[in-house]
């Protein structure tokens, strides 16, 4: 023990990095261990992990099999929650490129006009004999033997370090607080091997970009609306919607989409998800915290929050937040224009 002293500021998970939270979440699990009885078995759940498939899932994958029209590999609804964040993650860094490419190539073209106008004066300028010549000549490329443009920037970023060593006191700070929370001979080698192929760069919010449109689109359009999640939706519609995002494509909810239609397509992605929000692993242990007092509760939920994997954990954040707002306006009865209208109704929202 140094003798040092640490003085620890809330800060969003969110926030932190995927060392951080492999850490934080080994305290969590140390914490429920010892000062939480649940009546049941507590692991941390792997992100991402195979499962065997269910008798509807087997039967679901066998009716796509059978849909030969189908041309692309779906990119958000059925697919385990990391793997849709990823192919958000692609989908972004394809689409940053493509602009940093049309940058570039703006960037080039602006540098060659003021070369082109002097090249004009220049030709204005000449004579008549010279511009003879000229047309004699063989063509010949005119443009200047520019340099290559230069390499785009790297995205910018928290500090890269490859491990805690690399770490000044300041910055490991929250580290060496969580690993003194923990026994000694808390880390096994394969644990302390894993935290070596963690990066210590802050992670950015692993919501699905699905996701996080509906909630925004539903917070700003649905909350004066009748029925955000009873009210019945176009099936055709729901249906374009759910295709566009599962083929990628950049899709923007507008105030002209029904807030049905979205609240069904949010609905529908959580529906198929092939793992629970919560995990197999903790779902007992959620559902049991309902037998705890309640000074107990919110701090074992806490715990269980912290042992949820990284997407799991900010989508969860993400769906409480949106349900917080539409609770907030739960009691309205006024709309913007001074109608009188329903109260929203979340009891539709499985």
């Amino acid at each position: 023990m140094s003798g040092r002293s640490v003085r620890l500021r809330s800060v969003p998970i969110q926030s932190l990095s995927e060392l951080e939270r492999a850490r934080l979440q080994e305290v969590a699990f140390y914490q429920l261990q010892q000062d939480c009885d649940l009546s049941c078995q507590i692991t941390i759940p792997k992100d991402g992990q195979k499962r065997k498939k269910s008798l509807r899932k087997k039967l679901d994958s066998l009716g796509k099999e059978k849909n030969k029209d189908r041309e692309f590999i779906p990119q958000a609804f059925g697919m385990p929650l990391s793997q849709v964040i990823a192919n958000d993650r692609a989908y972004k860094l394809k689409q940053d490129s493509q602009r940093d490419e049309q940058k570039d190539a703006s960037d080039f073209v602006a540098s060659l006009l003021p070369f082109g106008n002097k090249r004009q004066n220049k030709e204005l300028s000449s004579s008549n004999s010279s511009l003879s010549s000229t047309s004699e000549t063989p063509n010949e490329s005119t443009s200047p033997n520019t340099p290559e443009p230069a390499p785009r920037a790297r995205r910018r970023g928290a500090m890269s370090v490859d491990s805690i060593t690399d770490l000044d006191d300041n910055q490991s700070r929250l580290l060496e607080a969580l690993q003194l929370s923990l026994p000694a001979e808390a880390q096994n080698k394969k644990e302390k091997a894993r935290d070596k192929k963690l990066s210590l760069n802050p992670i950015y919010r692993q919501v699905p970009r699905l996701v996080d449109s509906c909630c925004q689109h539903l917070e700003k359009h649905g909350l004066q609306t009748v029925g955000i999640f009873r009210v019945g939706s176009s099936k055709k519609r729901v249906r374009q919607l759910r295709e566009e995002f599962d083929r990628g494509i950049d899709v923007s909810l507008e105030e002209e989409h029904s807030v049905h239609d979205v609240a069904a397509l949010l609905k529908e992605f959580l529906r198929d998800m092939p793992d629970p929000l919560l995990t197999r692993e903790l779902y007992t242990a959620f559902i049991n915290t309902l037998l705890l007092e309640p000074e107990e509760q919110l701090g074992t939920l806490q715990l269980l929050i912290y042992l949820l994997p990284p997407c799991n954990c900010d989508t969860l954040h993400r769906l409480l937040q949106f349900l917080s707002i539409v609770a907030r306006h739960a009691d309205d009865n006024v709309s913007k224009d001074g109608q009188e209208v329903w109260t929203p109704s979340l009891s539709h929202l499985h």
